[in-house]
């Protein structure tokens, strides 16, 4: 019976990849969109942080304007908003998908940084919907008494699209891990004292996973995740407290947590980051569906909260 069913699933997940290969993928590529390339920025520190916010504002406003010459209406739109005089971007890069780092608060004096990794289909065109998730949890994480939190939203990898081949693989997140791992390094630069959480959503937390091994982080939370690439805890090679949680209304419960050897790929992510075997700290995400998890009033959101505030001894377990 144990052989039939391990057959099954590999059966399961070779279909979703033949599915995800033949059809037509939701973030096919769209014609290039005209910007400028990154500002050219001096090393990040407390005192050039002002500088930075600003370079990358201007430089999303110039992007605006491209994409408005170029007739790209809801490109110029997605650029404008991040370009307003109230964002922090630590980072701006407005070419093809695009990428863009916004922090929300004061991060050079926060007791704690929470990082936020985005999941499928992020990208500048669907950038308001992760700011909302960054923006809930900044609230959330600064309601109470205690030292501030800053959250910093990280769009700074190339997302897969939620149907397509690559989101069955770990090869967005492989290539995206050695810049995570560089970019809590810096942030461990700028604010050395602070207690540092990495808040990982869907796919975000493969990207979370393949980057645990020499992240520099206090605790690492998986919500809505497919897996990690990894069979357990211990195999992600962290010291970081591991946080997993999933929604009663997910549909990534329906996703099979296996690893297979296909002819031209390894496809699937791995064991289920909230079954017992896996070894996280399971906590309650209440009925939270996939993009439910940073709702404001939710379990999930208050838990996250208190991960990011290091009050471990009151996340409510799952």
């Amino acid at each position: 019976m144990g052989r039939l069913a391990h057959r099954t699933r590999r059966t399961v997940v070779a279909a979703l990849l033949a599915a995800a290969l033949t059809v037509p993928l939701s973030a096919a590529a769209r014609p290039n969109v005209p910007a400028p390339a990154p500002a050219a920025l001096p090393p990040l520190t407390p005192a050039t942080l002002a500088t930075a916010y600003a370079a990358n504002r201007a430089d999303a406003t110039r992007a605006a304007r491209m994409a408005a010459a170029h007739g790209d209406s809801r490109r110029a739109a997605a650029d404008r908003a991040i370009g307003s005089t109230r964002r922090q971007l630590l980072a701006f890069d407005g070419r093809g998908a695009g990428l863009v780092t916004e922090v929300f608060g004061d991060l050079a004096h926060a007791g704690h940084i929470a990082v936020l990794v985005p999941g499928s289909d992020t990208s500048l065109d669907t950038y308001p919907r992760f700011h909302r998730a960054a923006e809930a949890l900044y609230a959330a994480a600064n309601r109470g008494p205690g030292p501030r939190t800053a959250v910093v939203a990280w769009l700074g990898y190339r997302t897969p699209a939620t149907v397509s081949a690559t989101v069955a693989t770990t090869t967005r997140a492989d290539e995206a891990a050695p810049q995570l791992r560089s970019f809590v390094g810096t942030l461990r630069e700028l604010a050395p004292g602070a207690h540092l959480s990495v808040v990982c959503h869907s796919y975000g937390s493969v990207v979370c996973g393949r980057a645990a091994r020499g992240l520099d982080a206090a605790d690492i939370a998986l919500v809505g995740s497919p897996g990690t690439g990894a069979g357990d805890v211990a195999g992600l090679g962290t010291r970081a407290r591991v946080w997993a949680a999933r929604g009663g209304e997910d549909w990534v419960a329906d996703v099979p947590h296996v690893r297979v050897d296909l002819l031209l790929a390894t496809v699937g992510l791995g064991a289920d980051p909230v079954s017992r075997d896996f070894g996280a700290r399971v906590f309650d995400a209440g009925p939270a569906d996939h993009s439910g998890y940073f709702t404001p009033g939710s379990a999930s959101l208050a838990n996250l909260a208190r991960i990011t505030r290091g009050e471990t001894s009151e996340v409510t377990r799952g």
